[in-house]
């Protein structure tokens, strides 16, 4: 048995479009549902959900049932969590928060086995089929995908030099915290914070890297998937939720008179 090539890694490899849906309501119900939606990319957020190692499992084993390539946003840039995630399966991650190039190679290093880093091993995880994938060991670290987040200000002024550490797949900006973090906060589509993120996102292009974000407007999302943003998340699974529902009521509440 070997391991399978990861889409989302071998798709920002090859500059193509990606686009996401957020995962926060932590169920492999509602995981299930939209899995075979189409969405090329399928987040588990653990940082602002009430997510465990135990319920982002059975989500992974739900979107497995669709087409989508589930990623796992962690908590914190946390090596343990970052080995636990790999084990189970996580076919990438998100590294919230990453401020400097230290944390940056942190977060490599936790993906990578020794001498190149400092996962631990285990001989029988969800992750390598249980000891039935034989070549895990010698491809993992090629088919993983690692996205570094950027949320400040002074993260964004790094970004080349975070984004140019080996293993790291790709840069995604947080636009919510950066928005916080410049005296937005609750504006993360204002100008301000875009005219912050665009300069960095053109330089880390330029170059190569693949860039990506989430934001809730599909037509600005579409905007950037055209100026080259290679990944882009447009909204959640929450998000539909309370927008089906609030407007369902409002519709029938309209026609009542």
């Amino acid at each position: 048995m070997k391991l399978a090539v990861n889409k989302f890694t071998q798709a920002l490899k090859n500059s193509e479009k990606q686009i996401g849906l957020w995962l926060s309501l932590r169920n492999n119900f509602a995981a299930e549902v939209v899995s075979p939606s189409g969405y090329d990319w399928l987040l588990i957020d653990m940082e602002h959900n009430p997510n465990d190692v135990s319920t982002v499992l059975t989500q992974l084993q739900a979107v497995d049932s669709g087409g989508s390539t589930a990623l796992v946003r962690p908590p914190w840039n946390d090596t343990v969590m970052i080995k636990r995630l790999l084990d189970i399966g996580a076919p990438g991650l998100l590294i919230p928060m990453v401020q400097s190039v230290e944390e940056a190679e942190k977060a490599v290093a936790a993906t990578r086995y020794p001498p190149r880093g400092v996962r631990g091993v285990t001989g029988t995880s969800r992750g390598n089929a249980f000891g039935r994938i034989k070549d895990y060991y010698d491809r993992v670290e090629d088919e993983t995908t690692l996205l570094i987040q950027l949320e400040t200000r002074s993260a964004i002024e790094q970004a080349i030099p975070i984004a140019s550490v080996d293993g790291v797949s790709g840069v995604f900006f947080g636009p919510a915290d950066i928005a916080a973090d410049i005296g937005k906060l609750g504006q993360p589509l204002c100008d301000e914070v875009w005219e912050l993120i665009m300069p960095a996102a053109k330089s880390l292009m330029e170059k190569g890297i693949p860039v990506g974000t989430l934001v809730g407007d599909p037509d600005f999302a579409a905007r950037l998937l055209k100026e080259g943003f290679t990944f882009v998340a447009v909204g959640s699974d929450l998000s539909i939720l309370i927008s089906g529902a609030d407007n369902l009521l409002a519709n029938v509440k309209a026609k009542m008179g």
